[in-house]
């Protein structure tokens, strides 16, 4: 069973680049439904992605349909017309690839599609406030739910040793706090 983002007609290359990265933190596929706001090689894209995107997961499909074809599982979408949360959705039960579709930053997903897939349309709970929240930190929040849920093990719990490490805290010797800063700058 594998986790998987899917970005209907994204819009924005910063809102993207912020889900590659996410989606290499959280070893999820990306797939990415045309047409697309921006080009893959544009700046800002690889700008918000950081040099993630050597691995990154990720496929381009020429429409909705496309993706269905070649693409077999369980679908959850997130739409501001969603009646249920997705901290509802047992990820645990499910034996066949996960697949969390976000849609397009100003028009969401096509209505027909989540017309067709009513039972499956989740909201992230807001205040009367916002319409939305932003596409990035909505792909954020699903993909921790389910992470947590499905207890990946290539998600490290504690800080990998390839970067500080679990105990860099406890570790540290204050006195050489400069020193330390000009390190990681």
């Amino acid at each position: 069973m594998k986790l998987n983002v899917v970005l209907y007609h994204p819009e924005i290359p910063q809102n993207t680049g912020n889900i590659m990265r996410s989606c290499v933190g959280f070893h999820a596929k990306l797939h990415l439904i045309k047409p697309l706001g921006f080009s893959l090689d544009e700046k800002h894209l690889k700008r918000s992605c950081l040099d993630y995107f050597d691995h990154l997961e990720y496929e381009v499909y020429e429409n909705f349909e496309d993706f269905q074809n070649k693409n077999k599982g369980k679908y959850y979408f997130l739409s501001r017309y969603g009646h249920k949360s997705p901290i509802e959705i047992d990820f645990k039960k499910e034996e066949q690839d996960i697949y969390l579709i976000l849609g397009a930053e100003s028009t969401g997903i096509a209505y027909d599609i989540l017309k067709d897939h009513l039972e499956d349309c989740y909201r992230i709970p807001t205040t009367n406030k916002v319409r939305s929240l932003n596409l990035s930190n909505c792909a954020a929040i699903v993909l921790f739910l389910a992470s947590c849920q499905l207890q990946d093990e290539e998600i490290f719990n504690d800080e990998p040793d390839c970067f500080k490490g679990k105990n860099f805290l406890e570790d540290l010797d204050l006195t050489k706090l400069d020193t330390i800063h000009k390190e990681y700058e």
